[in-house]
């Protein structure tokens, strides 16, 4: 199971944070969230796991991740979305040949 460090932002459409929470629930990736203080002197869990205190940061197995760009790369190359249909294809009209 993967772990994210998040901010405590009340929604997932506010920061870099949420983008990355969103992208792990498309794909289906099982993971926990542990939310950081605001304030980044007072996050040592993270300063521990990367040598910075930003979030977003995701532990997937022996990888530590920091930076929301890497993170959805990661998953892109990692994890594969789940088998459906695309929200990139439009939906099958009936009637049409």
């Amino acid at each position: 199971m993967a772990t994210l460090y998040r901010c405590k932002a009340p929604t997932d459409r506010v920061c870099n944070c949420g983008k990355v929470a969103r992208r792990l629930r498309a794909r289906g990736v099982d993971y926990e969230v542990v939310r950081v203080p605001l304030r980044k002197r007072n996050r040592p869990e993270v300063a521990e796991l990367t040598d910075q205190r930003s979030v977003p940061v995701l532990v997937d197995g022996d990888e530590v991740i920091c930076d929301s760009h890497r993170i959805v790369e990661h998953l892109e190359r990692v994890h594969p979305e789940p088998a459906g249909p695309s929200a990139s294809e439009p939906p099958a009209q009936a009637g049409s040949f």
